[in-house]
Parts: structure tokens; sequence; C-alpha cells
């Protein structure tokens, strides 16, 4: 059983893939082709938001967005230390400074009830993380930026699709940052992401700031980065968005499932909050001893991953932004998180095999 079915979405989309691709192919524009600009009219007409950049990955979403928002050395942005690196890499790379809040312990996202208190008069920007595919509580965040001068940017890497009271990630607050890294809900077939924004002077930023700085060719206004998106890649999530909406139906349901079958089992799941609805980036339960779990698992041919194993600041290039005994929810989220095969081709059937193996698992211990 693959953990994310990638096949089966190739063979589902092929002649649609195939197709997209051999137009790139045969008009020959690699770089900035008509398929670019027309993945970004359509992800922004998707979203609501006034405009989309397509760049190189989510990395570099980030990466485009703090150097458009202008941050400085020293510049402190709050963020969450339970995501990928990427989050706070992109701040330290740029010489600020990540301010680590603790996350809800049932959601696994930025609390927003300890942001405000950790706002300073460096502070730049505020940076939720809709970790596994559900958003942080945008309102809450939006309003204490409101109320500090601030910007707040969602990382969305997992989300896209995902909705808060009824408006779609990326499209929530002053910037949006998403992946289609091949395994996110909405992927490519290599590296690509893209920034969204309704905020017209910083969307002119981050379109010269992809293309080495330049506001016309070999005009460089500001300092910038290689970070286009390709047009084979905008090519085959163009594809891919024609099933897009039966993919997001696909995994709410089965998320649901998920949440039902192994809540009758008692086992500890994500939860998800009323006036929100996740995509399921990644299906993640809390288990205890997880090397056991996984074992047992992994004999049954069941594979799983953990999204993540050490929060950031126990990680040995951030552990000096934040007290090992900080973040305690993250600290004990990390040791106890567990995904499980998910994505839109998971058949009942294959989810019937991971409940049953899992529980299968928790009544031997």
């Amino acid at each position: 059983m693959p953990f994310i079915d990638l096949k089966a979405q190739y063979a589902a989309l092929k002649a649609r893939i195939d197709a997209r691709m051999q137009a790139v192919l045969d008009h020959g524009q690699y770089i900035m082709g008509p398929e670019v600009k027309e993945l970004e009219e359509r992800l922004a007409g998707w979203t609501g938001a006034t405009h989309c950049i397509t760049v190189a990955s989510g990395t570099e979403a980030l990466l485009i967005t703090l150097m458009a928002l202008d941050l400085k050395p020293g510049d402190e942005v709050i963020t969450s230390p339970f995501t990928f690196a990427a989050t706070a890499e992109m701040i330290v790379l740029l010489g600020g400074r990540p301010v680590f809040v603790d996350i809800e312990p049932d959601t696994c996202n930025l609390d927003a009830t300890l942001v405000e208190a950790a706002v300073t008069p460096r502070t730049k920007a505020i940076m939720p993380v809709s970790l596994y595919g559900q958003t942080a509580d945008m309102d809450a965040l939006n309003a204490i930026a409101a109320r500090h001068g601030l910007a707040v940017i969602e990382d969305a890497a997992q989300s896209f699709g995902a909705t808060y009271r009824g408006a779609r990630s990326c499209n929530l607050s002053t910037i949006g940052c998403t992946s289609f890294f091949p395994s996110k809900p909405l992927g490519c077939y290599g590296d690509g992401g893209a920034v969204f924004t309704r905020d017209a002077r910083l969307a002119q930023a981050c379109r010269e700031i992809r293309v080495h700085g330049q506001s016309a060719r070999y005009t460089h206004t500001r300092l910038g980065v290689g970070g286009r998106m390709d047009t084979l890649q905008c090519a085959v999530v163009l594809a891919k968005l024609e099933r897009f909406e039966w993919e997001l139906q696909r995994r709410h349901a089965l998320g649901a499932r998920y949440q039902r079958l192994l809540g009758e089992l008692g086992v500890e799941r994500l939860a998800v909050r009323p006036e929100r609805t996740c995509v399921w980036g990644q299906y993640t339960v809390f288990v205890d001893d997880r090397p056991r779990v996984q074992a047992a698992l992994q004999a049954q041919g069941i594979p799983t991953a953990v999204h993540y194993p050490k929060p950031l600041h126990h990680q040995g290039a951030y552990a000096s932004y934040a007290s090992a005994d900080a973040c305690p929810h993250a600290v004990r989220a990390a040791q106890r998180v567990l995904s499980l095969p998910m994505s839109a081709d998971l058949t009942e059937a294959q989810q019937d095999r991971v409940v049953e193996a899992l529980a299968a698992c928790l009544r031997s211990v």
C-alpha cells in the first residue's frame, strides 16, 4: 500500500497531463511560458485572491514573501516550532529571528491566544502554519496583527483547498504561501509553489523578486532570486485542477471516515474546528510508544510517517531561538504524532486495512 498514491492519480489524469505537457514541449517556452499566466489566473480566481504569483517551491514562496515585506536583520517573526524547517529557515536566512509560540495540543496549529504576549517592537509579522491541512484561527491572528501594524503570512503548504469561515486558505490574510510539492493536496511533478495576496504593491514586489529583482528585462529594481516556477510544472498543475474538486471531496470523505472509525477505537485524533475544513495534507493521529506502533504497522505492509519528530527549537540550527523546555505542547506532539496513508485515491478497502492493523496493534499493548 503506498503512503500517497501518486501512480493512481496519474493513471486517472494521464491523458490530460500528457496533453498539457506535450503542448509545452511543442511551443518550447519552458520558462515563463503561457501556462504560467494561465495557472496564476486560475488559482487567483479559485482562491478569491486578487493576485497569484507562481514560484519555484513552497520554500521559495516564503522567502520571496519575506523579502517583499522587507524583513531586515534583527526583525522578529512569530511562528510555530511544530512545522517543517522551511518556515523558520527563510526567516533566519534573511537575518530575522523566529519567535516560537506554542501550539494548540488538539489541532497542532499555532495557539492564537499566546501570540499577542510575544509581540515586541521588533516584530515584523506573524506566520501561522496551516498544519496537516487545517488553518489556524486566522481571525484572531489578523486582529492581533491589525492592533500592532503587522503582516500575517499564512504558511499554507499543506492546506490548499481548505476553508476558514467559508473563505479559502491562501486568501485569509496579508499574504499566503503554498507548495505544489508532489505529495501536497495539489501537487506538480517536481518543485513548485505560489504566493497569494490582495495587495498590489506586495504582488508587484513578489513578481520582481522571483526574476532577480527585475521590473523590466535587465532593469534590476530590487534584490531578487531565481524563483520562477517552470512552465512544465505549471502545465501539470493545470491538468490536475480538472479533478481537484473531486479530490477535495474524497479527502473530506476519507478524513471523516478515518475520524469516525478511529474514534470508535479510542484513538486520539486531531480536532477540526467547526468553522474550518481540513484537506488532510496528512492524516495524523496521536499514539504512545510510536516506534512500536510503526514497526507493527510496517510488518503488516502499512506505511507511516512522522510529521514532525522534533520541534524546531530542538533542532541544532534553531536551538538558540528558544529554550529546550519552551513550547511543551509542541514537544509532546512531536513525540506522539503519526501520519497514516492518505490521498484522494485511497480506497475504503485500503483504509479498512489501515484501521484494522492499527486496532490490532493497540489491542496488543
